[in-house]
């Protein structure tokens, strides 16, 4: 048991590293397209539009042969004046104990509401619940008091698999920048810092993200109201 357990892990890496960069720039922005477009069962538009970071990973491999490990790979984008700035590419990595056997995939999106979490987003790698504390999101329509009090936390997290939305805790994963995979955007290796706050324009593979950032995470005042008759 032991050794299937170690082969599966090494393995893990390995079966996220098979889909190309570009095209897991389509499955990231297809992940938030689809969550958003079923409000009742998405995230608030409220912390959406609040928030200063976001952070999607699709298809985050999971297995368990008496314990646990996940890894996936995918993208964040940062606030830059009206818009967003281009993506830059991130790891999670994190290990959990449980019984199930088997391998489950999951969506992930992580969203960072202030500048103390985007720094933190920024470092080269930090672990959640260790560095910067990470709660589980509310979904769906939500008042505004409600809303409120998840503008309070640093970074909220949530997750589907197999068709299941929900908030959830990403204590003790880590994420580490992925200078590999910008290089495969960008030409060349850059740092996450670099392409966050550098004078990086977007690829043409990622105008897909692009467009579902734009369209769910504008500013309130930036979002035009249509006109009375």
């Amino acid at each position: 048991m032991k050794k299937i357990t170690l082969i599966f892990l090494f393995c893990l890496p390995g079966l996220v590293l098979a889909e190309a960069t570009p095209k897991r720039l389509n499955s990231a922005a297809g992940v938030l397209g689809e969550i958003m477009s079923t409000p009742d069962k998405g995230i608030p538009l409220d912390l959406m539009r609040h928030a200063q970071c976001i952070v999607v990973i699709p298809g985050v491999k999971e297995g368990a042969f008496g314990f646990g490990a996940k890894y996936g790979k995918g993208f964040f984008s940062c606030r830059k004046g009206a818009d967003w700035s281009a993506p830059a590419s991130i790891r999670i990595e994190g290990g959990s104990f449980g019984f199930q056997i088997g391998a489950i995939e999951t969506d992930v999106i992580l969203l960072v509401s202030n500048r103390r979490g985007a720094e933190r987003l920024l470092s080269t790698q930090f672990t959640i619940g260790g560095e910067a504390e990470a709660a589980a999101g509310p979904v769906g329509r939500f008042s505004t008091a409600q809303t409120d009090i998840s503008l309070r936390a640093k970074m909220l997290s949530w997750s589907r698999s197999r068709g299941v939305f929900a908030g959830i805790s990403l204590q003790g994963a880590t994420l580490r920048q992925d200078e590999s995979d910008n290089a495969d955007i960008y030409g060349r290796k850059l740092s996450n810092k670099e392409v966050i706050n550098g004078p990086i324009a977007w690829p043409n593979e990622a105008s897909e993200f692009h467009s579902v950032l734009r369209k769910y995470a504008g500013r309130a005042s930036e979002r035009r109201t249509p006109k009375q008759k």
